[in-house]
């Protein structure tokens, strides 16, 4: 299967969570993703929960805002801003909003093994130095925290979050990994006027896209470089959602490839792959 084409039409999707209770805005077909699903769970105080029968997809849920309890095998899990929780393939699963609502990622893909329930609180996350971490110099320092990683099993998912340092860039230096993953960057945290701007190119001198984007935006990664950058005083911040291409075996953090004008720049993700 041909890798899709980088295109504004199908790798940017404006405004995700302009509508409340259970969206869906990114999946293969309608948009530039092969494996990844991509939606929000929004609610206030009071409603109803929702319930989601994910038949035959894997499901990554990660709390933005708000606190919310979700329900899972008979048992449940509060849930606060960035933590994470693992549901497996088929396994219905229902949110409760809290007393101030909630807002959910919910990414998903398909897959044919089955994993357990796995639940990553981000509290544990911040003490784990695998798992959260900086890296950079003075103009691409970002702090980084691994949601979904070497943390749990699963068949293709991963994700996390990024905090950019004031005006400076990230995903630097620029690499890619189409062979193995395709990516999504969700931006949050970014109260306006903030605004960066991301570029996704395989032609150095000829970007294929390179957009304005702001709180809410998602921009989708089929392939090629991605790096982007904050406006001065503000930072860029996003989560980083992956799926794998082939179940398990492509499922590799930090496996990239660096574009060869900054093949002597680290990377800065050696401390996010997984021991051997």
């Amino acid at each position: 299967m041909s890798t899709p084409a980088i295109t504004p039409t199908t790798c940017v999707v404006r405004d995700t969570a302009s509508r409340k209770g259970r969206t869906r805005t990114v999946e293969p077909g309608k948009t530039a993703m092969r494996q990844l699903h991509y939606g929000r769970i929004i609610l206030d105080a009071g409603d109803a929960p929702v319930k989601v029968a994910p038949e035959g997809f894997e499901t990554g849920l990660i709390c933005l805002k708000g606190s919310a309890t979700v329900r899972v095998e008979g048992k449940d899990y509060a849930c606060v801003p960035y933590d994470a929780l693992y549901v497996p393939r088929s396994e219905p699963f229902e949110v409760t909003p809290g007393p101030e609502g909630c807002d959910f990622i919910e990414l998903a893909a398909h897959v044919e093994t089955r994993f357990p329930v796995q639940f990553a609180p981000y509290a544990d996350i911040q003490q784990d130095k695998g798992l959260h971490f900086t890296a950079g110099g003075d103009h691409d320092r970002r702090d980084l925290n691994i949601l979904i990683g070497k943390n749990m099993q699963t068949g293709r998912i991963m994700a996390g979050i990024t905090f950019s340092h004031e005006g400076n860039w990230t995903s630097w230096p620029p690499h890619e990994h189409a062979d193995m993953l395709e990516e999504a960057y969700l931006y949050v945290d970014m109260p306006a006027p903030a605004f960066g701007l991301q570029l996704v190119y395989t032609d150095k001198h000829d970007p294929e896209l390179a957009t304005i984007v702001r709180e809410g935006d998602i921009v989708l990664m089929p392939q090629g470089y991605h790096p982007n950058v904050a406006a001065p005083g503000h930072k860029i911040n996003f989560v980083w959602m992956m799926a794998a291409h082939r179940e398990i075996e492509d499922r590799q953090f930090g496996v990239v490839n660096v574009h060869p004008d900054y093949a002597q720049v680290k990377s800065g993700l050696d401390a996010g792959r997984a021991q051997k």
